[in-house]
């Protein structure tokens, strides 16, 4: 993703807009992580799982950002409330950070814990 300006370039990372998911995804009650499957779970178990873009895919097309999120929720919770949350507060995220417009954000559960 760029921004052109009379004198300058601003390119942003997709690795850039994946942490800014993972990290505010996170944050959603009733998440406790994001997960990226078999390889994030033998990291967890050996203490090294502090990736915030584990399990956060971004795809860009067109300047258009594509995302999809798998997370871990809390036993009980609300999964749709869940998910509608992550949604809303990823696409304010990254529009409030770094103003890319947000084609899709596509939630996963993967677990419950």
């Amino acid at each position: 993703m760029s921004s052109d300006d009379d004198f300058c370039t601003i390119r942003i990372s997709p690795g850039v807009l994946a942490t800014i998911a993972g990290l505010t995804a996170a944050t959603v009650p009733g998440v406790l992580r994001t997960s990226g499957g078999l390889v994030s779970g033998m990291s967890r178990l050996v203490g090294r799982d502090n990736n915030p873009t584990r399990g956060v895919r971004v795809r860009i097309r067109d300047e258009m950002v594509y995302m999809d999120i798998h997370v871990v929720v809390e036993q009980g919770a609300d999964l749709v409330r869940v998910g509608s949350q992550i949604q809303r507060d990823v696409a304010e995220a990254i529009d409030k950070m770094v103003g890319v417009p947000l084609a899709e954000i596509n939630v996963y559960v993967q677990d419950m814990e």
